[in-house]
């Protein structure tokens, strides 16, 4: 994982505990707001914890709703940190319960953003630390490197493993992705609820986006 200076993990916790408000949820492509801002976008299969990431990073309990049914983000959804960057989350995927047209439709929505957004400067995909990459995850992965949208590997729920299997995953997780066009070679390691590897992952998208304070 990339190494941040005391100064960078200070200054990236002064710039996510400003205030971070819901803009809009988009169903359609035209209805995206104006690209004026740097924006990064959280992805990942349903019930992965894009939610708790995103209410964690921001230190807010209710900012991105999380819900019980998987599959219940089926739009685009926007969030803006004090007028520096906006918090994008994607539609989920990899559930059931929704008909394939119904899926379809948000996953060509995701898609078309990820394709057309000139300000997104980095995807991060979430999987569940304990799970690892799975089948299901392929399609999103090839749909970055598509799209040419530079993403990076965002493990979650590490508390859940075992005393050294987080590192397992990763390594194995940063091996699956070694030839992937457009991933970036470096995997983080979180967890929402204890709150860690959350400094890092504000200093990375700081750093990523280029926003200063």
């Amino acid at each position: 994982m990339d190494e941040f200076t005391p100064e960078e993990l200070e200054q990236a916790r002064i710039l996510f505990a400003r205030p971070a408000t819901f803009v809009m949820g988009c169903a359609k492509i035209e209805q995206l707001p104006d690209p004026d801002l740097p924006e990064i976008a959280f992805a990942g299969r349903s019930n992965v914890g894009k939610s708790s990431l995103i209410n964690g990073l921001v230190g807010m309990h209710k900012l991105a709703r999380a819900s019980n049914e998987p599959g219940r983000t089926r739009e685009v959804n926007f969030f803006d940190l004090d007028g520096k960057m906006r918090l994008v989350d994607l539609p989920g995927y990899g559930w059931a319960k929704a008909s394939k047209s119904t899926v379809r439709k948000f996953q060509d929505l995701g898609r078309d953003y990820l394709r057309g957004r000139v300000t997104l400067k980095r995807v991060y995909l979430l999987i569940d630390a304990r799970h690892g990459l799975k089948k299901v995850d392929d399609e999103a992965l090839d749909a970055l490197d598509l799209a040419a949208v530079s993403y990076q590997i965002v493990l979650t729920k590490a508390d859940k493993l075992k005393k050294g299997e987080a590192e397992k995953v990763q390594a194995a997780t940063l091996k699956a992705i070694a030839k992937r066009p457009a991933a970036y070679p470096a995997v983080i390691v979180t967890s929402a609820e204890k709150g860690h590897g959350l400094p890092e992952l504000r200093a990375e998208i700081m750093r990523t986006t280029g926003v200063v304070l």
